[in-house]
């Protein structure tokens, strides 16, 4: 089996060779401005080595995981995930020297930079045991090694402009080969960039692009002016792996492509411009012509001294008050709590005041006295809150039991989330949590789950994507993912 792979040909029809046993000790940097055909470069290269090397592909626009079905690439879809999760499929990766692509385009930049600062940084940091050779592909490396910090924060470009630099600058003795390819060569931190030894140089335009390029190349910048007339498909090639003169190379075809394909001429369809006109403002019209239901307003509790002077003028001929054994009155305290729970705002009010509220309710359907107390009171109501306003429902005891360890007023925001684990429901947002609790304030949910978790009652993961989940370890369930 040769190390070497064709990636396409001069122009004279020979094939341009590379070697891959010297690209890995020597790094290789792609560049050519958006449809100069970089991506099918890049995508030639994986095809042709993939025989013969790892491979691991930074993807951030998810331009490559049709890899896996011709190749069998793992495909890791980044957003589904969280910093410990990604951490640890990087070290089996360099354990089991699987080829994978790590799709990115589910997140937005600044969670990019940061995944893929830690992916990268623990493929770097692998035990001594798992420095197998492996092709590290990063597509668009300007987002990841920036030469200014941009519309992202400084934390997010320094993680991540460390774990390009140690790929380039270090990787080599940890079989970690670079393989780097951006759009600009003006945007790539030059540390990053000046660490590879080959060089596919495509069409660009810019001056300051043309002039690293030809920096790069080690060519005059009257002759880096080729670059500018470089056709889709061709680039200028030099590197100990590839050529010692530069020389222009057509890539070769591929047998994979993007999921979308490749973008061609399409008419529009042929339609009436009145038909076309009714397609499109048919809907619209018909939502305009329809007004907007007004919103519903929330209601107000009833104040307790308003009700007291209802009471009192009641007539007096009315039947007197049954009495109800704990049975027959559970239902109604059912009935109660979901009235209450209906009718609160966003602020919750005290829990005497609910207290009183639950009392006088309760007289009003009929029950001579409070058929509980007021610490029993607490714990149905944070149950109501939760959507549990049946304590006798057999469902609700694992739930229960697992809140032992948690005081009174963390009751409800916890059933909140043990009622979502178990009926699949997406996680409670902090608003709602926040609400259970009683309180405004972020900091004081964020406090609130920090406390949970550590007294083992839940178990929280929040994925690159930003989306939430809990689990609940004493029921073995966990909500569904959503935004926190």
């Amino acid at each position: 089996m040769t190390a070497s792979i064709s990636i396409g040909t001069d122009g004279a029809g020979n094939p341009v060779l590379v070697d891959v046993e010297e690209l890995l000790a020597t790094r290789l940097l792609v560049q050519g401005n958006s449809g100069s055909g970089k991506s099918h470069l890049l995508r030639r290269l994986l095809e042709e080595s993939a025989p013969l090397v790892q491979q691991v592909v930074i993807d951030p626009e998810g331009d490559f995981v049709t890899l896996a079905d011709e190749y069998g690439h793992v495909v890791i879809d980044a957003g589904d995930y969280n910093e410990r999760e990604i951490g640890k499929m990087a070290t089996r990766i360099r354990e089991h020297r699987a080829s994978v692509v790590l799709s990115l385009e589910s997140l937005e930049l600044e969670a990019q930079m940061k995944c893929a600062a830690t992916f990268l940084s623990t493929l770097f940091d692998a035990p001594r045991d798992h420095w197998y050779p492996a092709l590290v592909v990063v597509d668009e490396a300007q987002m990841f090694a920036p030469v200014a910090a941009g519309d992202v924060s400084d934390e997010a470009r320094r993680l991540s402009l460390a774990a390009m630099t140690n790929l380039m600058c270090r990787g080599r003795k940890r079989g970690l080969a670079g393989v780097i390819a951006t759009q600009r060569l003006a945007k790539l931190a030059k540390n990053v960039a000046a660490e590879a030894s080959n060089f596919l140089m495509g069409r660009t335009f810019l001056d300051i692009d043309m002039a690293r390029a030809a920096d790069l190349l080690g060519m005059e910048r009257r002759q880096a002016e080729q670059i500018r007339d470089l056709e889709r498909g061709r680039f200028l090639a030099l590197g100990p792996a590839i050529c010692r003169r530069p020389v222009a190379v057509r890539i070769g075809s591929v047998k994979t492509s993007t999921r979308g394909g490749t973008h061609k001429l399409m008419p529009p369809p042929a339609a009436a411009t009145g038909d076309m006109q009714e397609l499109l403002f048919a809907q619209v019209e018909e939502d305009m012509a329809l007004p907007a239901p007004p919103p519903r307003p929330e209601p107000a509790p009833l104040p307790a001294e308003e009700v007291m002077r209802a009471l009192a003028a009641a007539p007096s001929a009315k039947p007197a008050e049954p009495e109800f054994d704990m049975g027959e009155s559970d239902g109604v305290i059912v009935a109660v709590l979901e009235e209450i729970v209906a009718d609160l705002g966003e602020a919750l009010p005290g829990l005497s005041t609910l207290y009183q509220d639950f009392t006088v309710r309760c007289r009003m359907k009929g029950l001579k006295r409070a058929p509980i107390d007021l610490p029993a009171f607490r714990k149905r109501f944070a149950m109501a809150l939760a959507g549990m306003t049946d304590a006798a429902d057999p469902r609700w005891e694992n739930a229960l039991r697992a809140a032992a360890p948690l005081p009174e007023d963390m009751l409800a925001p916890f059933l909140l989330i043990a009622r979502a684990a178990m009926q699949g429901l997406p996680c409670p947002d902090d608003a709602k949590l926040a609400r259970a609790y009683g309180t405004s304030s972020p900091g004081r949910v964020r406090r609130l789950i920090d406390y949970m978790e550590r007294q083992g009652v839940i178990v929280a993961r929040t994925d690159f994507g930003g989306r939430r989940s809990i689990g609940v370890p004493q029921l073995g369930l966990s909500t569904a993912a959503a935004e926190g």
